[in-house]
This record gives C-alpha cells, structure tokens and sequence, in this order.
C-alpha cells in the first residue's frame, strides 16, 4: 500500500455480468466500520450510484444475476465486492477499513481537484499510466519529450535546433499557453523557453494527466492551452530499488538511480537521482552540431506523512545543474567563415509542498505552495544573457460532498519574477491573486455536469473571469462529454522564438496587452471490454495574440485573432499480451497579419500513430510507425512548406530475474531534415540565429540500450 493518504474517496467503475435471468431484486446495502454506521457513502453498480442515509442504508433494486459493486466514503478504502441478485428482497453487509495510508487519489484524478476518477469526470482527462510510462522511458530515459509526444494531440516542437529546446503544444497551441505541473504543483515554472521538458526524467513519474483546452477555470493564466500534471510515483510498505544505466549510438549516456520506501510508520519517501550527458554530434557532416552537447545532474528526493486520522503531507524539493552547448564544431565556421557557438548553463533549485487535513468529517482542507528559482547563464556567439526567474505560488482550498454534489472552492496567489542582468529594460515581475470555485454534481446515473469559475487580478494586466462548464452524458458502453470554457494568459517577452534567439536584438512596439481565449470540445468514446474508441472535436479562438515578427524581431500583439479547429480519433485494443493502439489527429490552425490569412507555422494538419506491443512476465516487444504532415514554414528560404514523413521505432525488451535488457530502435527510417535541404540559413536572420526552424529530425536514425536492475 502507498504511503500517501488522502482523505478523500476513491471510485471504481464496475462492469455487470448479466445473466441469462431476467427480472429484478432489491437489495439493501448496510455500509459501516465496527460498530459505527457510514452516512453519504457512494455505492456503485455499474453506471448506477446510490448514495447512503445518517444510518449508513441505501435501499436499490437491480436486475437479477451477478453483478459487482464498489462502495467508497472520505477516509475509508474503498471495497469492491461480487454480489449475486435474486428475486425477492436481500441483504447486503459491506465493513469498510479506515484508510492507513495516502493511497493513489492524488495519481487518480488530480488534474480536476475532484475525487472522481477520470471516467466518471465531466471534463475529459486523458491519462498515461505506469507501463505506458516504462515503455517511453527505455526510449529516452533522460527527458519526457517522447514520452509527451506520442500522446494523441500533443506534439513536442522543437523551438532551438543548436540547443535541441523544445514546447509542448496542445491540439496546435502554442507552448506558452499549456501548463505543466507536477503533482498538482508548478515547481518547473514557466516552460516558454523549451527546456523544462528536457531535464524531467520519467523514472519517478508514476500516471501523466493532460487536460485538452483552455483551463484557466482551474489553474489561472497559465492554462490556456491546456495542462500536463506528472504524477509521481508513491513508496510502498516494502522497499524499492532501481538501477538505470543507458547509452545511444549518437553518444548520450544516462545513468538513474530511484529508492523508495517507508522509513517509519507514518514516513516514506522516495529519492530520483540522475546522471545525463550527451556527446556533440554532427550528423549531416555541415560543421553544425545536430545534437548539442550537454552534462546534466538531477535529484529529487520526496517524502510522504500520514496519520491514521487522513490527515497528510508531501513534501518534493529537486535541484537540475545543466551545461549545454551546441553551434558550429570546433575548428569549423559557419558562413562568412565565422565560428558561432552557442551555450546555456542552468542551475535550478525548486520546493513544492501540499498538507491535506478532514474537517468534520466530510469535509477535505488543503494547502499547498511552491517556491522555484532558476539561473541562466546564456551565450550568442559573443553575446551574452543571464537572468534569473523565480516563481512563488500558494493555495488554500476546501473541498467537500454533499448528496449528489462535489464541490471546491480555494484562493491561490503566484508570482513570477524575472530579473535579467544584461538586458534589464525587460525585466517583470507579475502578481496574481486569484478566488475559485467548481461543483460537480450527478443529475442522474446517466448524466454528471461540472461548473467551475475564477477571478484573477493580474498586477499588469487586470482582473479576469475564467468560466468553464462540462457535461457528462452515458448510455450503456457509450460516453459522451461536452466542454466549453474561457481563460487569459499573461504574456511577457519570453516566448519560444526569444527562448531560440535571446533578448538583445529584441524590440517591443508597444505595451503588450493580455492574451484572452475560448475554447469547446465534443468527445465521444465507447468503451467495450478490451476495444475502446474514441472521437473529439475540438476549437479555440485567441484575441489579442502576441507574435514574434521574426522579419523585423519585434513582438507585439496581432489585431485579429489566431483561430485552430480538429479533430482526434482514437481506438485501442487490449487482450493480455497484445496491446494495440492508432490515432489520428486533424489540426487547421490559422492567424491573420494585416489582411493576409495564413496557417500558424510548424502545426502539421495532419499526423497519426500505430503501436502495437506484445508483453509477458519475461519482457515485451513493441513496434511504432508515426506520420506527420505537411507544414507552414517560415523564415525558411530553401521551401515554404515542409514534406510529410514516416518515423518507425522498435523496442525490444528482456527480463532475467530482476535484470532487464533493452533495446530501442528509433526512427529506422532514417528520417533527417538535411535529406531535403540545409539546416544552415545561407547568411545569419536578423534575429542572429543561424539556423531554419526543425520541422522534422534532425538527429537520424539512433540505437540505445541498456540495462535495468531491480533489487
């Protein structure tokens, strides 16, 4: 069991086994602990659920045969038992246990702030879990970028091909505009200049949960795109052990280190240690570095209390030292024979903490803050840019339950604080209080809505309204949810093109004004034993959005708004050993500058993916095949649109005791984007890059292998 309590329920959705029989029964659920009767307890058969009285009874009539129920109340595990309907009138007696210890609730849903699970949530989370996790981290056991890029709507672009920085972008969004947390908790910070996905690694990462589309309701300005929430992984009673070591044919070695387990009874914790180093590679043998050299070293240690009354704490702190460096190779140059080498240095230190406390008896008080400081030390050729930036966030919420509703509502406050040395004029500090509120309630059995709200006041920019509103319709193996909601995004200077090219030969036309977005989705999905499917449409419009105009390297806000309509379909089938999955995702994205209408660039229409993997006990076997389309290219005098591509993986998979082997072939196609044309601009833009913009590989095809020990 994981050392972790939340006091909070957890539900389960059950499957009905019907009978040949026909008819139904009534049966009476007695629900208690000891002696003690549990009122407002949730009972669930199937898509039903019955909540009990002050006596802990709930009398329900069901069709006769087998049928499973799952019953569940704040600080109690929940119990899932079988049960056998007949005709005529029964009893049912169902003994909870309190629960000794913060078990998986903060892994199950903590993307909504409620105690559902993701099939029982209005909004749509889209969920990866542990063994999808492992599978991504034998690839690139180093960072989470494969890892957020596989995922159906997500793509990872790559903003700074001499540092390898890349965003994460949702359903065609730009990066700035997704959040990225960790256990509920922004302790990476601001993610526009493209790095914080390369210096994550996935081996303490226990469920990864994204929420599609504007969701500053939730979690104020930096959510506009959407949110990613990496959930770590919990101690359990007995200790865990794991040794990593990895090395790729392009000269990347990494080598992890991850403890876990109790160190009292109320205390566990858990220790990531990470060593990461990657040679300077030049691939197309241009004299440019295609894979920039780095030396990396990551801790985290987290540490985990609970007492048997539910009340809880977790603790995460983590430091990143970084020293990357890309550029022309030494003793080589560029055009007009100049040598241009490009570096960053990063340190950054980061402590996150959340306490969970259940106040009479039905009611769950949290508090949770972060504090995260990160230095850069940054060179352009002989330009150089350091700064600092520091985020400070706090939040205090009560949550709680009452009949057929789930409810929250909590103040949070976070400031951003960026101080550059060398180019001060850019220099901003931002402050934003905000009130929230959401309620989630259950209509029927078959229908479930949820109505969320904020108000913020941005210190530059105002105050703002963030409304969100879900439905959740069911009907048999059928789910249907439809969402809409409205959010804003405090913009600055730090963008993914000056997180590529710098500050220095930056200019702003005028003062930036706030970003404001709207967004709706559709989503349908049949679920129906080992076959799933799923369809979501989705669009969002932009007012106001800040673009680099990389022409002139100027920043400013268009007059007309960026507007992205799509479509995702999704299908998965899984029957031990086999699991197979395809998706398809359809994106138009389109901006307007002065009267010219044109697609946002690097935002592929059109891209899919088909996995198939093959596991046992002794191991596992997977292939993948990735297609993405055509896109807009810009800055880019060799093309103005880019060529669709095929990326095929391999992963392979071995299992001796408590030693794993692996091997993991990625893009066997050998997908490069110097086969089309120069990744050298012919003379330097005048944002002084050097280089076009990546809109495919750029590294080839590459081999990694390694080993896994377990002890």
């Amino acid at each position: 069991m994981n050392r972790i309590t939340l006091a909070v329920c957890m539900a389960a959705l059950v499957t009905v086994q019907p009978k040949a029989q026909t008819g139904t029964g009534q049966v009476r659920f007695d629900v208690c602990s000891g002696s003690d009767a549990i009122s407002e307890a949730t009972v669930a058969v199937g898509a039903l659920t019955f909540m009990t009285d002050e006596h802990g009874k709930v009398l329900v009539t069901l069709p006769i045969g087998q049928l499973s129920a799952t019953v569940t109340a704040p600080g109690f595990s929940p119990l899932t038992i079988t049960i056998e309907v007949v005709a005529g009138a029964q009893q049912v007696e169902l003994i909870l246990e309190p629960q000794t210890a913060l078990e998986e609730e903060l892994t199950v849903i903590a993307s909504t702030r409620s105690d559902r699970l993701i099939e029982d949530q209005p909004l749509r989370v889209e969920a990866l879990n542990r063994e999808e996790i492992e599978e991504k981290m034998l690839m690139t056991p180093g960072d989470i970028v494969m890892l957020l890029n596989e995922m159906g709507g997500l793509r990872v672009q790559a903003t700074s091909p001499a540092l390898g920085a890349a965003s994460v972008r949702i359903q065609g969004m730009r990066g700035r505009y997704t959040r990225l947390l960790s256990d509920g908790l922004p302790i990476h910070g601001s993610q526009t200049g493209g790095l914080g996905l390369l210096q994550i690694p996935p081996m303490d990462l226990g469920q990864v949960e994204v929420i599609k589309g504007v969701a500053s309701a939730l979690y104020g300005a930096g959510a506009m795109g959407g949110v990613v929430n990496l959930l770590s992984r919990r101690p359990r009673e007995a200790p865990e052990r794991e040794i990593l070591i990895n090395r790729s044919t392009a000269g990347g070695t990494d080598g992890i280190l991850w403890l876990s387990g109790p160190l009292t009874p109320r205390w566990g914790a858990t220790l990531l240690a990470g060593g990461h180093t990657q040679e300077l590679n030049d691939i197309d043998g241009d004299g440019w570095a295609d894979l920039p050299r780095y030396d990396r070293f990551v801790v985290r240690p987290r540490f985990f209390w609970d007492d048997s009354r539910g009340q809880s704490l977790f603790v995460t702190s983590g430091a990143t030292v970084e020293d990357r460096a890309g550029g022309s190779l030494p003793g080589t140059f560029v055009a007009n024979g100049t040598n241009y080498r490009e570096s960053l240095w990063t340190k950054r230190l980061d402590l996150g903490t959340l306490w969970q406390r259940p106040v009479a008896g039905r009611y769950l008080l949290s508090a949770r803050a972060t504090v995260a400081s990160q230095i850069h030390d940054r060179r352009f050729g002989t330009i150089q840019e350091r700064d600092r930036l520091r985020t400070t966030f706090g939040e205090v919420t009560l949550r709680g339950t009452r009949g057929a509703h789930t409810w929250v509502g909590g103040f949070a406050v976070e400031q951003e604080d960026y101080a550059p040395v060398d180019v001060t004029p850019f220099a901003y500090t931002f402050t934003t209080p905000g009130f929230f509120a959401q309620n989630e309630v259950s209509l029927r059995s078959w229908l479930a809505v949820s109505l969320s709200g904020r108000v913020d006041r941005h210190s530059r920019y105002g105050w703002f309204f963030s409304p969100r509103a879900s439905a959740l319709l069911r009907s048999g193996s059928w789910s249907t949810r439809v969402s809409a909601g409205r959010g804003f995004f405090g913009p600055s200077v730090l963008t993914e093109e000056t997180g590529a090219a710098g500050l220095t030969r930056l200019s702003l036309e005028r003062a930036l004004k706030a970003e404001r977005g709207r967004s709706t989705s559709l989503d349908v999905t049949y679920e129906s034993g080992t076959v799933s499917y799923g369809l979501t449409i989705f669009g969002s419009h932009i007012t106001s959005p800040v673009q680099v105009n990389r022409s002139t390297y100027t920043i400013r806000n268009l007059k007309a708004p960026t507007t992205n309509i799509g479509v995702e379909l999704l299908a998965t089938f899984r029957r031990a050993p086999v699991a197979l999955t395809s998706s398809y995702t359809y994106v138009r994205t389109r901006k307007q500058v002065g009267n010219v209408t044109t697609e946002v660039a690097l935002t592929p229409r059109h891209s899919a993916g088909w996995i198939a993997m093959v596991e046992n006990p002794d191991g596992r076997v997977g292939v993948e095949l990735y297609f993405t389309g055509r896109q807009r290219l810009e800055i880019n005098p060799y093309r103005d649109k880019s060529q669709p591509y095929f990326i095929v993986g391999i992963l392979l998979e071995r299992r001796v005791g408590p030693i794993r082997l692996f091997l993991n072939g990625e893009n066997l196609t050998d997908v490069r984007q110097s086969r089309w044309h120069p990744l050298l601009l012919p003379n330097r833009s005048i944002d002084g890059r050097w280089t076009v913009d990546a809109w495919a590989p750029v590294d080839g095809r590459i081999f990694n292998g390694g080993i896994r020990i377990q002890f």
